[in-house]
């Protein structure tokens, strides 16, 4: 069954633009238009099967800036892809906050189509009808932090100004502070003092900036968790020191820059399912944690015996709709068993399996993060 999307865009020349990039899509997905929101919002109420909501800033804006918080809302599991230009960064930033992907125009049709294949990719991976029960259990799924959607689009302009970011980043005195931390920290062992954003970023490079701000934020989500306060400090500790054990792992391998972040990044993250969970479903995640403390198993397990599912697989899922990298999302999903995943070769998934044990196990309140022997020996590994 093909996947449905509606693009909705108030600029003819734009909507003109969208309709001929589309011609070349329709053998894979069915797609419908609409110029205006009003206009979208009426196809939705006659039918609510789409799979993805792709919309200019325009329609957003004419709508009161309501528009995708109305999507979301009625129709909380469909994908929501915001488009602009980047004069409309302000309006667009005012907005984003219910939309799950950013794109800047102009848009051509591989990044198009790359952008929705990405946000298709765990429903493919992990397409069964207990993750989206689960996953529907939850009244909405947070979106892309607007901070890391405007860091990532400065980044990616041709003529990209590390002063112009240290300027985005300095408007979030909280970020800036957790990012001064980070770079004078233990973990990245900086002879010197960093004093400034600009010095962070020169020290630290724009991949673990991006890194470091995409998982700060995750965490800032979810301040208002039922979750104990120092259930979410142990589980950020563990999330940094993975990703620096990841980091370590993938430069003794002798891989390239571009994997090295993405495991520092994919470390960071390995466990953000577990955020959404204490979140979205509090007294379902009390039940489980109950589980874990009376019978001493593992909580991925608890969380397979009463979800079905796990916090793997929802993290992977919620970063699929963000738009993350197939290895990066499948190296959340199968952290705790990879033999699982259906690319069985070394990768981030191998580095991120490997610093969870490793950091779990230098930590005594760890537990059931054992290797997966039968998977690393397949690969040369002698756990």
């Amino acid at each position: 069954m093909k996947k449905k999307i509606l693009f909705v865009e108030d600029n003819p020349t734009e909507l003109k633009n969208l309709q001929k990039m589309a011609s070349c899509m329709s053998g894979e997905w069915e797609i419908q238009f609409a110029s205006e929101a009003g206009e979208s919002l009426e196809i939705l109420r006659k039918d609510s099967n789409f799979d993805v909501l792709v919309t200019g800033i325009g329609a957003v804006k004419a709508f009161n800036g309501e528009f995708l918080n109305c999507v979301r809302d009625r129709y909380p599991l469909m994908i929501r892809i915001l488009i602009s230009n980047r004069s409309e960064q302000t309006a667009t930033l005012k907005s984003f906050a219910p939309a799950h992907q950013y794109l800047l125009k102009p848009v051509n049709l591989e990044l198009l189509k790359s952008s929705i294949a990405r946000a298709f990719a765990m429903r493919g991976l992990l397409e069964d009808e207990l993750l989206m029960d689960a996953i529907s259990r939850m009244e909405s799924l947070p979106s892309l932090p607007s901070l890391y959607a405007e860091v990532v689009a400065e980044i990616n302009t041709p003529n990209c100004s590390l002063k112009k970011i240290g300027e985005i980043i300095s408007k979030d005195l909280a970020m800036s502070a957790k990012i001064l931390q980070l770079a004078n920290s233990a973990f990245f062992g900086h002879p010197q003092a960093v004093t400034s954003i600009s010095g962070a970023i020169i020290f630290l490079g724009l991949e673990t900036i991006k890194a470091v701000i995409l998982s700060v934020k995750v965490f800032s989500l979810f301040k208002c968790s039922k979750a104990h306060e120092s259930s979410i400090s142990k589980l950020w500790d563990h999330s940094i020191a993975t990703g620096m054990v990841a980091r370590t792992i993938a430069t003794q391998n002798d891989l390239d820059q571009v994997k090295i972040d993405e495991a520092f990044m994919a470390g960071l993250l390995h466990d953000v399912g577990k955020l959404v969970l204490w979140d979205r479903i509090p007294n379902i995640y009390r039940e489980i944690a109950a589980m874990e403390k009376s019978s001493g198993c593992p909580l991925w397990q608890a969380e397979q015996q009463i979800l079905g599912t796990g916090h793997a697989q929802v993290g992977a899922y919620l970063m699929g709709l963000w738009g993350l990298s197939e290895s990066m999302v499948d190296a959340i999903a199968f952290h705790h068993f990879p033999s699982k995943s259906p690319n069985q070769g070394f990768s981030t998934l191998t580095i991120v399996h490997l610093a969870n044990s490793i950091e779990h196990g230098q930590n005594p309140d760890g537990s059931g993060d054992r290797l997966d022997s039968e998977y690393l020996e397949k690969l040369g590994f002698k756990p």
